[in-house]
């Protein structure tokens, strides 16, 4: 096992863990979301690879990305590498299962909902919450609609924090379990793909995936060109998300 900054990689025969390793709650930044994406295109490039896990250290899964990278500088780099990251998990064709324990939201909820499997504890919760701070999650607007039909328009324009047995209603999460096994239900997941072929498993998702992977690709562009175009231009945006970072209330100019 190798350690890095904010990703641990673990390997074993057809199996590649990344554990997300910034605690306590994962905050996704730019740097790590790269070194994420790295470690995705490692792993898919070794053709004996049969299955990628996603877990985490610490309390959250992730709660999502650094709002302190919103800011009008960053934003277009944060975005880029989000996006990188979130277009490579739909590209790969390994099998990806995402292990949920405690909190996954914004870009916490969008990467566990990218993964081909999702097994969550009875006590993760799920959710969008940009909206509440003057801004939207460009990939759950371009993948949840695709994903979860008219439910998925409601999740980014509430911006609801729900419970895993309502993220498994909607079709967010694929199996729900007891607080303390999703270890072991994850490694029930890996042994069942494990003792298949690893090219015939690749050919499997290539072809699951083709007709999401096309429509994903377009609204994902379109979402990026709103909210680095049009949303960023906006006084709310900035607002609410500077009022996030001061713990107040905004005040919405509605312009």
């Amino acid at each position: 096992m190798r350690q890095t900054p904010t990703v641990e990689v673990a390997s074993a025969p057809g199996v590649r863990r990344l554990t997300l390793n910034r605690p306590p709650l994962n905050i996704l930044t730019t740097a790590m979301m790269q070194e994420l994406e790295s470690a995705l295109r490692t792993a898919a490039d070794d053709l004996t690879t049969r299955v990628i896990v996603l877990a985490s250290g610490g309390k959250a899964f992730s709660a999502g990305v650094d709002v302190g990278e919103h800011t009008r500088d960053q934003a277009p780099g944060m975005i880029r590498a989000f996006h990188g990251l979130c277009r490579t998990l739909v590209e790969i064709d390994v099998p990806t299962i995402a292990g949920v324990a405690g909190p996954a939201l914004g870009g916490g909820c969008e990467v566990a909902a990218l993964c081909d499997i999702v097994v969550a504890a009875e006590s993760a919760t799920f959710g969008q919450p940009e909206i509440t701070v003057g801004v939207f999650p460009p990939v759950a607007a371009a993948a949840f609609p695709l994903l979860l039909g008219k439910p998925g328009h409601a999740v980014v324009l509430l911006g609801e924090i729900f419970p895993a047995e309502r993220a498994r209603e909607l079709g967010l999460v694929t199996e729900v379990v007891p607080d303390g096994e999703v270890e072991a239900a994850v490694d029930r997941r890996v042994r069942a793909l494990t003792a298949l072929s690893a090219p015939v498993l690749r050919l499997a998702k290539r072809a699951a995936m083709a007709g999401f992977r096309r429509q994903f690709a377009d609204a994902l562009d379109h979402a990026e060109q709103i909210y680095l175009g049009e949303l960023m231009a906006t006084a709310d945006a900035h607002e609410g998300l500077e009022a996030f970072l001061a713990k107040r209330r905004p005040v919405w100019r509605n312009s």
